[in-house]
């Protein structure tokens, strides 16, 4: 069933657990998404980027089509909407909640932008996540994992001027693959949790982050947690596996790939507590 990020997350809030939002790129991962989800009774969020797809409604449609059979509570999430259009074309697409970009911006701009979105989504019921800091990229991890890091002073101001519905949270993870190892600061994520009060927080960059931090992270405070590129190399290896056999079926190429991809997807479901979560 469908329903708002602003349900799930605030329902992971009071239960103390995490929810994967694993990033999906075609109608096979869609499937796995939703079949891990029925399979273990779990909430689940679908992030999508926009830039994925050259007919992104088209998408959605097929998206909205197969999460209103499930029995479980999910959302679709439009993740990184950087430009107005993205954001206008995800609200016309049917999502039921948008991530707003503005994080390299100034923090003025950013709330500014942010509470824009915030005024056009409202009415139509769509929830808005943000990012304040910036989560960078593994690849540039010496230099973008521990600068732009959330000021929690600042994470309670940007909640507060922007009613926003979740936070994304820079604390030391990084989008991709890292080539540092990976430092999350507890101590920065404690004094988020405690300035954001009610607000959930996110966090970007879950692949390769490890399973004691993830676990800590979530049990500290965290409610959502990005994952897409370990998915899909989890994927790719169970392929490379299957192929190897060179009498190899060609037409189960696919569900291959799916399985690796929905099996590491159901490690972190058991993970983040998520597991017999769903209501409804």
């Amino acid at each position: 069933m469908l329903v708002t990020m602003k349900e799930i997350l605030d329902h992971a809030k009071k239960g103390g657990y995490g929810v994967t939002a694993p990033n999906v790129q075609s109608e096979d991962t869609v499937r796995a998404v939703l079949e891990v989800a029925e399979e273990y009774h779990a909430p689940m969020i679908v992030d999508v980027n926009a830039f994925i797809h050259t007919d992104l409604p088209w998408f959605i449609h097929m998206i909205r089509d197969l999460a209103e059979k499930v029995s479980v509570p999910v959302a679709i999430n439009l993740d990184h909407g950087k430009s107005y259009e993205d954001i206008m074309l995800a609200i016309n697409s049917g999502f039921t909640s948008i991530m707003v970009d503005r994080s390299s911006l100034s923090y003025e701009e950013n709330v500014e932008q942010t509470k824009e979105v915030v005024k056009m989504c409202r009415p139509l019921g769509i929830s808005v996540e943000a990012e304040l800091g910036h989560v960078g990229m593994g690849n540039n991890y010496a230099v973008d994992g521990v600068n732009n890091l959330t000021v929690p002073k600042e994470a309670a101001d940007f909640i507060k001027e922007t009613g926003v519905d979740c936070l994304a949270v820079a604390i030391g993870t990084a989008h991709g693959r890292y080539t540092g190892t990976p430092h999350i600061d507890f101590e920065r994520l404690k004094q988020l949790v405690e300035a954001c009060g009610e607000t959930p927080l996110v966090l970007h960059g879950g692949s390769g982050t490890g399973d004691e931090n993830l676990r800590k992270a979530v049990r500290s405070g965290i409610q959502k947690v990005n994952l897409a590129t370990e998915l899909i190399v989890a994927g790719k290896e169970e392929l490379e596996d299957f192929i190897k056999d060179p009498n190899f079926d060609k037409w189960k190429l696919i569900p291959a790939f799916k399985k690796g991809y929905k099996d590491r997807l159901a490690h972190y479901v058991e993970l983040f507590d998520q597991a017999g979560k769903a209501w409804g």
